[in-house]
């Protein structure tokens, strides 16, 4: 999907960084777990001590050049390292794209995480939601996520961006979404702490329960903002593991 700069660009105007929300006037909408894992198959891969090798300093962060990764899929003598290396490619220059023609080396655990089975869609919600707070916060920036993804779910629900955007001009739920149970909750947290690469940020779907065809009610959300935090942040681990133990 070609990125519509402008569409992007006013959706992102929408963000409510104290809610973890989009919010068109009286309209919230969210994406949601269900729905960008409806969007985004993640299978199983294996990244060798081969990435290791190549990780180079690139500002604050440690990344691995698109030459070399490129290089490993055309050179590799084994078949399956080059898709690996290509999947891993494909999350790191367009799921997570931290560093323009780089792969941030935080990249390489999520494949620790898929080889334990463990999805990577909180992971990528967390990020999404993160960075479009920051771009929201600062007025500008650039967006640290899969635009495509979060354009795709955007064409399911409505077909225009307006601050006056009533009920009826919403699709709900997703046509292709199934119905399934919610996890709306977390431990004491009266919402869901999303784990990411780089940090933690609250997730509300009781705010859109509309989204799942149920009757909407004002949930609580007090404290949610609080719970946004970077790895780099002062007492991060502490936090991580309360979340972790909830």
């Amino acid at each position: 999907m070609k990125v519509d700069k402008r569409l992007f660009r006013a959706l992102a105007q929408f963000w409510n960084p104290a809610y973890s929300c989009f919010t068109f006037g009286n309209v919230d909408l969210v994406p949601t777990l269900k729905e960008y894992m409806a969007l985004l198959r993640c299978s199983k891969f294996q990244i060798d001590k081969w990435v290791a090798t190549r990780i180079k300093q690139k500002g604050d962060s440690k990344c691995i050049p698109w030459k070399s990764l490129k290089d490993a899929i055309l050179t590799h003598p084994d078949v399956r390292k080059r898709v690996d290396v290509f999947a891993l490619s494909i999350y790191g220059l367009v799921v997570f794209p931290k560093a323009l023609g780089h792969v941030d080396e935080a990249i390489t655990d999520l494949f620790d995480w898929l080889d334990k089975r463990v999805t990577l869609i909180p992971a990528i919600l967390a990020e999404t939601f993160r960075s479009l707070s920051a771009c929201r916060k600062v007025g500008e920036g650039r967006f640290i996520g899969c635009a495509q993804l979060l354009l795709a779910w955007f064409h399911c629900h409505f077909w225009k961006v307006d601050k006056n955007l009533q009920e009826e001009d919403v699709e709900w739920r997703a046509p292709w979404l199934l119905p399934n149970e919610i996890l709306y909750r977390c431990g004491n947290f009266d919402w869901v702490p999303l784990l990411g690469i780089w940090g933690d940020v609250g997730y509300a779907p009781l705010l859109v329960l509309r989204q799942y065809r149920s009757r909407q009610f004002i949930p609580v959300t007090q404290g949610i903002a609080d719970c946004e935090f970077s790895y780099r942040d002062d007492g991060y681990r502490k936090k991580i593991q309360e979340i972790s133990s909830a």
